[in-house]
């Protein structure tokens, strides 16, 4: 056991290394735009509640909002963020890390959520409040999807949206049993535990 670790309490220890065990660096999100801080705050807690890493940020019309202490509560620390400036960019990246791209779009041609495959190398794109994903992000993903919805209104708050997509991907998960088992090695899960430990 290292100073750092031997400074925190074995608690405290035993809960980051279950968490840190349990991310799921197979599957990530991609925010394109969204300005309100406080559904910034909301989806970095869903990210941190099923186990996602890390979030990509395509910022290229609106500005990143500052986040509060109180509103981020402190799911903000423990995902890791990566800004991009286009969304050409982003995805280049992702699809040289094995990501397929699925974007949420409210179009006649969107599949179900629920027929998707989230158990593979997933990387989820939603987009601004008012504007939705954009043309060029919805264009160049694999695969467009939607949620189904049977009221008047036919749409979901960001926030609310992005939680729904990401516990129907920790669902399908947690069936095949991918949270059992870490998806990082040894080395690199020593270390990370090692980093959060200073947090």
């Amino acid at each position: 056991m290292t100073f750092v670790r031997s400074t925190k309490t074995e608690k405290r220890l035993e809960k980051i290394t279950r968490v840190i065990k349990s991310r799921q660096h197979s599957l990530t999100l991609v925010l394109e735009n969204i300005h309100d801080p406080h559904n910034v705050s909301a989806i970095f807690r869903t990210c941190d509640a099923v186990g996602i890493p890390k979030v990509s940020l395509v910022y290229n019309f609106e500005a990143f909002p500052r986040i509060g202490k109180k509103s981020s509560a402190s799911a903000f620390k423990w995902v890791d963020k990566e800004k991009y400036k286009t969304v050409e960019e982003c995805y280049s990246n992702l699809r040289k890390e094995g990501f397929k791209i699925f974007a949420s779009s409210l179009t006649e041609n969107s599949k179900n959520l629920y027929e998707l495959d989230l158990t593979k190398k997933a990387a989820i794109v939603v987009g601004n409040e008012h504007r939705g994903v954009s043309d060029l992000s919805a264009e160049l993903a694999d695969e467009i999807f939607s949620i189904p919805q049977f009221g008047m209104v036919q749409s979901l708050n960001v926030s609310v949206a992005t939680a729904v997509i990401l516990y129907e991907a920790m669902r399908q998960r947690i069936k095949k049993g991918m949270y059992k088992k870490s998806e990082m090695d040894d080395k690199l899960l020593d270390k990370l535990i090692d980093n959060w430990c200073e947090k």
